[in-house]
């Protein structure tokens, strides 16, 4: 879909480069652009004591890319990244706001060469206010600071870190929905423009519509434990064979019938005590205790069975190892083929969207430090001796 795009991605770790790995899954030409020594997230398993030489996290974000290494410390670096913005459709960057100003690599700098260039600036807490300039990681400014940890968790528990990369990769599609946004209004207009995404604001958004409780009423309900929930009906449930279900039943009071039935528990139905989803409230433990008795009669194919039956919608607690063998993932084309370097390939994660009848998986294998830095140097009228300085080499 977007083949002919060119996208220049002055950026390392994970949300930006994340944002590059959609486009280029779904066609673009992206170039990234690494300091010397390669993106520092190559060195991700490095960084927690391993051996392993694989890196399947930095393969996810960057398969089907063009790696060009410059060092951005020096003015030959910075001109060299300009030039590449020069006819790119898109610059995408994490490199916090100050350090693009003081590089001429900031906005006002490119726009005026490039008056047709989208612009993303994604940071942690965006472009203005006191901590436009403060760096940000996922866990921090998308995790912490937008309130997402703080909510999460049950009262009196303390906070605990979230999995790897989750609030980049829902900032990376932020990035994509905007730059998209921008390309299109780009076709109306014939110009660029600024497109400012942070962590901050993407984690402010995932937690909306608490985030508008508490606008409006000026309080929000806490997180509570599955024995005090605020819907004991939406719950978690645990079957005979230890398998857990999540259950959802639809808003209203429509599937209380349904769901006595389904758990084997029509003595329920009709107790006062569970007849409203007021008195449900008011006596949550009585009600799970209830329906966990209900389920643990089933195994979990049979209570998957007697929830279907009833059309009520429920879902599986997989852990990751449950996740790939699933049928329904492979079905969605939730998971993909991906390049290798070597040749062969390997599975990896698809992209958010699929476009029926389009080629919208990984484009190639993600490339090694600088593998393209001739090729794509050499092609703006530089020498090898330049490149070379360029790249931070002796």
């Amino acid at each position: 879909m977007l083949e002919g795009l060119k996208v220049v991605e002055h950026a390392t770790y994970m949300a930006a480069p994340g944002a590059g790995g959609v486009l280029a899954d779904w066609g673009a030409d992206v170039i990234k652009i690494e300091p010397p020594g390669g993106d520092p997230i190559r060195q991700f398993f490095a960084s927690i004591g391993t051996d392993i030489t694989d890196n399947p996290v930095f393969d996810f974000d960057n398969r089907g890319k063009k790696s060009v290494m410059l060092d951005a410390s020096e003015e030959a670096g910075r001109e060299a990244i300009r030039k590449l913005a020069d006819d790119a459709d898109v610059f995408l960057t994490n490199v916090r706001p100050g350090g693009l100003q003081r590089s001429g690599l900031n906005y006002e700098t490119l726009s005026k060469r490039n008056p047709k260039l989208v612009y993303c600036a994604l940071t942690g807490y965006g472009l203005d206010g006191p901590d436009a300039d403060r760096p940000g990681f996922d866990i921090a400014s998308f995790w912490s600071r937008a309130g997402v940890a703080r909510l999460t968790i049950p009262k009196h528990l303390p906070p605990f870190p979230l999995r790897t990369a989750q609030g980049d990769h829902t900032t990376s599609l932020a990035a994509v929905a905007a730059i998209n946004a921008a390309l299109l209004e780009r076709v109306k207009t014939g110009k660029g423009r600024l497109v400012d995404v942070s962590l901050l604001r993407t984690g402010l958004y995932t937690m909306g519509s608490d985030l508008a409780i508490q606008l409006f009423f000026g309080r929000v309900a806490s997180t509570k434990p599955r024995e005090e929930a605020t819907n004991p009906l939406m719950n978690f449930f645990q079957t005979k064979d230890g398998v857990w279900l999540c259950v959802v039943p639809r808003q209203g009071n429509g599937d209380w019938a349904k769901i006595g039935r389904a758990f084997g528990a029509p003595h329920m139905i009709d107790d006062e005590r569970f007849a409203t989803p007021k008195s449900r409230r008011a006596h949550t433990q009585d009600l799970i205790a209830g329906l966990d008795a209900g389920c643990k009669q089933f195994t979990a194919k049979e209570f998957a069975e007697r929830l279907d039956a009833e059309q009520i919608a429920w879902a599986p607690v997989q852990t990751l190892a449950d996740v790939v063998e699933d049928p329904q993932v492979i079905a969605a084309g939730g998971i993909v083929e991906t390049p290798s370097a070597d040749g062969d390939a390997f599975k990896a994660p698809a992209s958010p969207a699929r476009f029926h009848g389009a080629d919208d998986g990984p484009k190639g294998p993600s490339p090694k430090p600088g593998e393209h830095t001739e090729e794509i140097l050499s092609g703006l009228g530089y020498s090898a001796a330049e490149i070379k300085s360029m790249r931070g080499e002796a």
